[in-house]
């Protein structure tokens, strides 16, 4: 068991505790947060000395394992340009848990990340919720399929129309390919209930799971127009979806706010390296926030280092973000819109015990990194002033 005890604990639900502790049992589940916490017989004891202690941070979006670092062309396994629809990719058979970015992730406080397809295809695959720690990604999940990516916008135009005059070439093209795959996955869906035995075609098979509501479609979506033409889509399908990167987010909060979706906004930091981005801003999540949408930071890693997370909260609290609503958007947020808040995103008995004793406050110390990190009970990293 482990016990960490005199920290400032951030549960993420709930009121602060000044000076709190965490328990952690031997399957590795918090099992006591509180002011007062006894340390059980033979438990290893952490002393925070008053650091700020939260959640292990949670990453809504990102490509980490299947976009490597420092390693060129032979690394890049996150997108199957060959056609525009792919949803029988699965990240999971592209995800390198041995990359330089895990390790790196961990040292600041990143323990979860919802990695996945790029946004080349019109259905990229499916995206898998992991922990950041292990040498095999089988045992690093914590939800798969999470979500089956979808893309609009320029990604899939340029990638296509542009490169050989392959369509997708305009925007109406990408709703008409993602259109024509729910109407034959509906119709392959409804023949096999009535027992006619359709011919076994994987990619339909994989859109199963978003047609009977068990997990979400995820749109790729900077610009206003593609933002509502996801929203289109999903309505006529009755089918979940979530708006990933919402560029535009800011210029159509008040309607984003009616239809109650989830916005994963990101990635903020960096040049607008694309038309769709000319919006960008770490203002957008705290006026999607004020209008009433629920916000997620998130980095596209690599395209923002998974590692840089938290300071992406603190620039968005610059910005505007209520400071509390930063902590959330990249912890409990991102944890609840995922499907994975029964097991990360908050200090609550039964959740994994994955916990961040910071070394300063990241939201306000530009390159702030964690003092010590737990994920599910077990210390993989400590500073050497922790150490």
């Amino acid at each position: 068991m482990l016990l960490i005890k005199n920290g400032y604990v951030k549960p993420m639900v709930g009121e602060d505790i000044p000076n709190g502790c965490v328990l952690i049992d031997d399957a590795g589940k918090i099992a006591a947060v509180g002011a007062q916490v006894e340390a059980p017989a033979g438990a290893q004891v952490i002393d925070a000395q008053g650091r700020l202690v939260t959640p292990g941070c949670v990453d809504a979006h990102c490509h980490i394992g299947l976009d490597n670092e420092a390693v060129g062309w032979e690394g890049k396994d996150y997108n199957e340009m060959a056609d525009p629809v792919t949803p029988h990719m699965r990240a999971i058979d592209s995800i390198n848990p041995i990359d330089e970015a895990f390790p790196l992730a961990i040292a600041s406080g990143v323990t979860t990340a919802c990695t996945g397809p790029g946004s080349a295809n019109v259905l990229g695959g499916t995206f898998a919720a992991i922990k950041l720690v292990g040498k095999r990604v089988d045992n690093m999940i914590v939800k798969h399929p999470l979500a089956m990516k979808c893309a609009f916008g320029e990604n899939p135009k340029r990638c296509y129309g542009q490169a050989g005059k392959k369509s997708p070439i305009t925007r109406m093209a990408v709703a008409a390919l993602l259109r024509e795959t729910l109407f034959k996955a509906q119709r392959y869906m409804q023949d096999k209930e009535d027992g006619k035995n359709p011919g076994f075609d994987m990619k339909l098979e994989a859109m199963l799971p978003v047609l009977r509501r068990e997990i979400p479609l995820k749109a790729h979506a900077h610009r206003a127009d593609d933002i509502f033409t996801a929203i289109r889509v999903a309505k006529e399908f009755n089918v979940d979806i979530t708006l990933d990167h919402c560029t535009d987010g800011a210029l159509i909060a008040d309607e984003l706010a009616k239809e109650g979706l989830c916005a994963f906004v990101g990635p903020s930091l960096g040049s607008k390296t694309k038309i769709e981005l000319k919006n960008k801003s770490f203002e957008t999540p705290g006026i999607l926030h004020k209008a009433g949408v629920n916000v997620s930071i998130i980095t596209d890693a690599p395209v923002i280092p998974l590692q840089y997370l938290p300071m992406c909260a603190g620039m968005a609290v610059n910005a505007g973000l209520e400071e509390e609503e930063a902590w959330r958007a990249i912890t409990i947020n991102p944890a609840r819109a995922t499907g994975i808040a029964d097991r990360v995103g908050s200090l609550e008995v039964g959740k994994d015990g994955d916990v961040v004793i910071w070394g300063a406050d990241p939201l306000h110390t530009v390159g702030a990194e964690s003092w010590m990190t737990v994920v599910e009970g077990k210390i993989v990293y400590a500073s050497g002033e922790a150490q």
